[in-house]
C-alpha cells in the first residue's frame, strides 16, 4: 500500500486525520522495507521526466520517506515539493532528498494562490495517498488537483484495485483506514474530476512483509483537459 499522506478537500467539516499520521510516524523507514519494489511509481516518473522541461514544477502528495518518486523527480532535473501529514516522513523525507523541499500539510490546505510554493504546478502525483481517504472526500481531492495544475498539467495517481471505503486494516504493527475503488470506478471519478487518461497499467504487488496482504495495484496516468 504505497503511500503515507492523508488530507481532505474543501469541506465544511473536516475530518481528523491525525490517527493516520500517528500510525505513519510509528511506521517510518519501515515502509521502504516492507515494499522495496516500486516498478510502476518509476516508470511513471519517467514518464514524467520524460514529458516535462527541465525545472518544471512538480507536486508529490503523500511524499512518505522520499524514496523513490520525489528522489527520482529531483534527480531528473524538476523541482519537487513534497507534502504529507505525518511528521515523521516528512523528516525522512527531508534527510533522503535535500533538493527537493517538503511540507507537513493536509491536502485540504494545498491550495492555490496560497504559499508560494504550494502554488500551481506542471504536474502532480500522488502514489498511494488517495486511498488514505474515505470515498466521499476522493472526488473533492481530485478536484482540488486540478486546480493546482497549470493548464494540460499531467496527473500520475496509483490506487489499490479494491471495492472498500473507509476499511480499517492492520498495517505493519499499526491500524489504519483505506478505500478504494474497482477499475471502472476509479476511471469515472477521476474523468469526472476534469482528467483525460492517457495510459494505464496495474501490477500484481506482494509486499515483503508477511502481514501485508498481496495487492493488485492501477496505475492512471492522467492530463488537465477541462
Amino acid at each position: 500500500m504505497g503511500g503515507a499522506n492523508s488530507g481532505i478537500g474543501h469541506q465544511n467539516v473536516r475530518l481528523d486525520h491525525s490517527g493516520q499520521a500517528e500510525a505513519f510516524d510509528a511506521i517510518g523507514d519501515r515502509y521502504d522495507e516492507a515494499f522495496p519494489h516500486k516498478e510502476g511509481q518509476l516508470a511513471a516518473g519517467e514518464w514524467l521526466i520524460g514529458a516535462l522541461a527541465g525545472g518544471s514544477r512538480v507536486l508529490d502528495l503523500g511524499s512518505g520517506t522520499g524514496l523513490p518518486t520525489a528522489r527520482q523527480l529531483a534527480d531528473g532535473g524538476l523541482d519537487v515539493v513534497g507534502v504529507d501529514l505525518s511528521g515523521g516522513m516528512v523528516e525522512l523525507a527531508r534527510r533522503n532528498v535535500p533538493a527537493a523541499r517538503f511540507h507537513q500539510l493536509d491536502v485540504a490546505d494545498v491550495q492555490p494562490g496560497g504559499d508560494p510554493d504550494l502554488g500551481r504546478f506542471d504536474a502532480v502525483v500522488a502514489f498511494f495517498s488517495l486511498l488514505m481517504l474515505p470515498r466521499a472526500e476522493i472526488p473533492t481531492v481530485l478536484r482540488t488537483i486540478h486546480q493546482l495544475l497549470l493548464p494540460e498539467g499531467l496527473f500520475a495517481l496509483s490506487m489499490v484495485e479494491a471495492d472498500v471505503d473507509d476499511f480499517a486494516i492492520p498495517f505493519l504493527g499499526n491500524t489504519v483506514r483505506v478505500s478504494g475503488y474497482l477499475r471502472d470506478d476509479l476511471r469515472k471519478v477521476v474523468e469526472e474530476a476534469g482528467f483525460e487518461i492517457v495510459a494505464e497499467s496495474s501490477y500484481s504487488y506482494a509486499p515483503a512483509i508477511a502481514d501485508v496482504p498481496p495487492e493488485e495495484q492501477i496505475f492512471l496516468r492522467c492530463r488537465r483537459s477541462a
